[in-house]
């Protein structure tokens, strides 16, 4: 965790770099609003700190700038002015939290980490496994044993969505909604013929299949 915190209160910072990096944070320190602004534009930083009323450009004007630059990093102020006006003010410049002073420390910490988990959404899913079957979706290229299968986009689709359901049964309306985009049962026999070109990659020259025919339900993808 790296904070950025903006104090112009010597005290108050020494004290606060102090607790942050007791309690495992990184912590950069500036004493002025042009300083912080610098720095916080680096895009480094997973939440800033910063004191409202600061020397050469205030916190608010800070974050204005940094919201308007496409800056999103999480912002926790801290001030002495806590009046309803203050906070509301602060919040609609682009803050994300706003904690008055004085406070406690245990407070504070318990905001950034309540920022952190705000601002670190779940990273996307890039690959996909089911025993030695290998799906990279950024690549777009599927490996089984380290063999490589090329598929086509189709085919690419299909399994997929079997991965991404890999030990549950997919009925022929997930795959005619999720591959097709139907909305309706077309009753050809497209399905049939994909996944039988899709056991035939995957399966044929492998010891141990992994895509099944559940009769009367659908399609499994599950190692035997």
């Amino acid at each position: 965790m790296r904070i950025l915190l903006v104090e112009d209160d010597r005290q108050m910072a020494d004290y606060l770099h102090k607790a942050l990096a007791e309690s495992g944070a990184v912590v950069d320190q500036a004493a002025d609003g042009r300083e912080g602004l610098l720095l916080a534009a680096s895009g480094e930083y997973d939440v800033l700190i910063l004191d409202r009323m600061l020397p050469g450009l205030d916190g608010l004007g800070i974050v204005r700038t940094l919201r308007a630059s496409g800056n999103q990093t999480p912002v926790l102020f801290l001030s002495a002015l806590g009046e309803v006006d203050d906070r509301v003010e602060g919040l609609r410049a682009g803050g994300d939290d706003y904690l008055i002073k004085p406070f406690a420390f245990s407070e504070l910490q318990a905001r950034v980490e309540a920022l952190l988990r705000r601002g670190s959404p779940d990273a996307p899913e890039t690959r996909l496994r089911v025993a030695d079957l290998e799906m990279d979706l950024l690549k777009r290229e599927v490996n089984r044993a380290g063999t490589q299968i090329l598929l086509q986009p189709r085919e690419f689709r299909l399994l997929e969505c079997l991965m991404r359901h890999a030990g549950q049964v997919v009925t022929r309306t997930m795959l005619l909604e999720q591959v097709w985009d139907y909305h309706f049962d077309p009753q050809t026999n497209v399905i049939d013929v994909h996944i039988s070109r899709l056991r035939g990659k995957i399966d044929k020259d492998f010891d141990a299949p992994l895509l099944q025919t559940v009769r009367g339900a659908g399609y499994m993808l599950r190692a035997a």
